[in-house]
């Protein structure tokens, strides 16, 4: 009777009148994307992190302080969603197939957030570890029919369709698609001759390439808008592989467009909205390598961090909201490694071992240029590889066998030797694409009616709770006033076709 009485007593935001947000206020909107995180990811990441750093068990994510519910992620075409249509239903607030990059089901280009924003005034910015031209910042900043179009994606980013320039800063990795391939420097990899680089400084963007011109930026006090950042030809690289004096990451990245974008708004009525994805948490989960995937969910904790400090320090109305757009590999935090009766085990100081990822040493392995000399290429594998680089001593003789089989292809070896890490820390895997398991949604906000909307379970409405990933989209165009089917009218006439 007494437990009746306490569930009776709860308060319900499902049935409760919940304040409207003012949309007209001034706000900034920071929307941050997961790429291939689903739960198991944290638990990996927590518990990694508790035996690298001798916590206690209570010790938890910054992201687990924010969780306020979970994501039904299918597709129109499919239960198992892609990024792309991932994106596109954050970006346009509806469902579209497999591959669709900011257009609708009969590939007709949908209005996004982002562009909705652009529109009434607001600065906008996409901060990304792939490319920039890669599905999630994509669909908030362009509309093609395939995800694989990246020429045409830089070209609308750069503002080459009917509503003009709509991103007022970019960082990220994807030079790839900006350069011709015919680039004397083997930067490109367009498929016509332009130089979207040099269109854009001639447009008055102000371009970084390197580390050092990132560094220039003051961290975020230098910098003119709007920005091109480019940071490497195709993906940053994984974080566990990241020479800090070549590529900042992701959290200074973040720390500089929040300061750029707040500095440029201050005097403005209207606030920003900025993109941050964490993006190769999903390579390594199409990879199988929980190694590289740790590393990669505590870089993006790193950067949550930082928007949380800005939240917090800001007299502006603002909201964070994470999630992800599906989750990758089908991870589990167990592995039966044997037929007879399974171990209750996860090992996270295998992964503490390894000091670099299975792309890494795949590379190293194909580039290697003695492969010729069989012995010497073994003992390359064993001394250099395995032992060195992934930290495994109780390697056998026949995986070395199964490295010098698959030698030949990146892509191959790099699943050698990622199982290696898998099996002895005892990290599951299902598959190497996606999952249609749900995924968390978290949130931040310094607004109490953003707060009293944001922890309403009704759908539709709030975030509480399980909801379809559109509901996100709904959500930020609420607050904001965004009329996503006007803007949609607004880019009618957008060349999107291949």
């Amino acid at each position: 009777m007494f437990v009746v009485l306490v569930f009776l007593l709860l308060p319900s935001t499902k049935t409760n009148t919940v304040p409207e947000v003012d949309s007209s206020k001034k706000k900034n909107v920071i929307f941050m994307v997961t790429d291939g995180m689903g739960p198991a990811s944290l638990s990996l990441a927590r518990s990694f992190r508790q035996h690298r750093d001798n916590l206690a068990i209570d010790d938890v994510l910054e992201l687990d302080h924010y969780l306020v519910g979970s994501s039904r992620t299918r597709s129109s075409s499919s239960l198992v969603t892609d990024s792309a249509a991932g994106a596109t239903a954050f970006s346009c607030a509806l469902k579209s197939y497999n591959g669709a990059i900011g257009v609708d089901p009969h590939k007709q280009p949908c209005g996004t957030i982002l562009e909705g924003l652009k529109l009434q005034g607001y600065l906008t910015g996409l901060v990304v570890t792939t490319r920039i031209t890669d599905a999630t910042p994509a669909a908030f900043s362009s509309h093609v029919d395939y995800r694989f179009q990246e020429d045409l994606i830089a070209e609308h980013q750069l503002g080459e369709y009917p509503l003009g320039r709509a991103v007022d800063l970019i960082i990220g990795g994807g030079r790839c698609h900006f350069y011709p391939t015919s680039d004397a420097e083997g930067h490109g990899c367009r498929a016509d001759s332009r130089n979207l680089i040099e269109d854009a400084q001639k447009n008055g963007w102000q371009y970084v390439g390197d580390r050092a011109q990132f560094d220039a930026l003051q961290g975020g006090k230098n910098i003119s808008l709007p920005l091109l950042g480019l940071l490497a030809d195709g993906d940053i690289p994984y974080d566990i592989d990241r020479d800090s004096k070549v590529h900042p990451s992701l959290a200074e990245q973040v720390k500089v467009a929040l300061t750029a974008l707040s500095e440029a708004t201050k005097d403005s009525d209207k606030g920003f909205f900025l993109l941050i994805e964490g993006s190769r948490i999903d390579h390594a989960g199409h990879h199988n390598d929980p190694a590289a995937q740790v590393r990669e969910v505590l870089a993006y904790d790193k950067a949550f961090q930082e928007v949380i400090k800005f939240i917090d320090e800001s007299d502006v109305e603002t909201v964070a909201i994470s999630t992800s757009d599906h989750e990758t590999g089908g991870l589990v935090t167990a592995r039966q490694i044997s037929p007879s009766y399974p171990d209750y085990l996860w090992r996270p100081e295998v992964l503490l071992n390894s000091t670099h990822s299975g792309e890494y040493v795949a590379r190293k392995v194909f580039n290697y240029k003695h492969k010729d000399d069989l012995k010497k290429f073994k003992k390359f594998i064993a001394e250099e590889i395995i032992e060195k680089d992934l930290g495994v001593t109780n390697y056998t003789s026949e995986e070395i066998e199964l490295v010098v089989e698959n030698a030949a292809s990146v892509n191959d070896v790099l699943y050698v030797f990622n199982n290696i890490i898998s099996v002895r820390s005892q990290t599951g895997w299902t598959t190497h694409g996606h999952s249609a398991v749900d995924v968390n949604i978290y949130a931040h906000t310094n607004s109490e009616s953003i707060k009293a909307k944001l922890l309403s379970n009704k759908a539709h409405h709030g975030l509480l709770g399980n909801h379809e990933n559109i509901e996100i989209g709904e959500f930020m165009a609420s607050i904001t006033g965004v009329d996503l089917e006007e803007v949609t009218t607004s880019i009618q006439g957008t060349k999107h076709s291949p």
